[in-house]
């Protein structure tokens, strides 16, 4: 495979975030992406041959608390690494603007994933990281 770009703040069109939408989800998504995104704290994209393949969401309350939602790798991309990478990139972004908790919550197939990513359980059910 060649060479994957993780893109901070991309701000991918619509058509190509639900194309991805699509692939992974097999869902349209939501109908307007840019509006979310423009209020997230952060968002990452990772882009194969300037192909949008991979996309995270950094959602966050306005001061030192931020959710990590939407990681989707597409289907044709997974286990190279590229959904870890993205994670972390966000992860990098939030502690430059200030976030001192990341919470993530997930479907149970995808535990594992988000452990390797560096987050823990927390007895509210979700997992953080510092």
């Amino acid at each position: 495979m060649n060479v994957v770009d993780i893109r901070i703040d991309p701000f991918p069109s619509q058509r190509t975030l639900s194309d991805l939408w699509r692939s992974t989800w097999e869902i349209d998504g939501l109908t307007d992406f840019r509006a979310i995104l423009k209020r997230s704290l952060t968002h990452v994209a990772a882009f194969h041959d300037e192909h949008l393949i991979g996309f995270a969401n950094m959602a966050w309350d306005g001061g030192i608390h931020a959710f990590l939602v939407d990681v989707c790798v597409h289907p044709d991309f997974r286990d190279h690494g590229i959904g870890q990478s993205m994670v972390e990139a966000a992860l990098k972004v939030a502690r430059q603007r200030g976030i001192k908790k990341v919470h993530v919550d997930f479907e149970p197939h995808l535990r594992d994933f988000y452990l390797s990513c560096g987050f823990t359980p927390t007895d509210a059910g979700v997992l953080t990281i510092d």
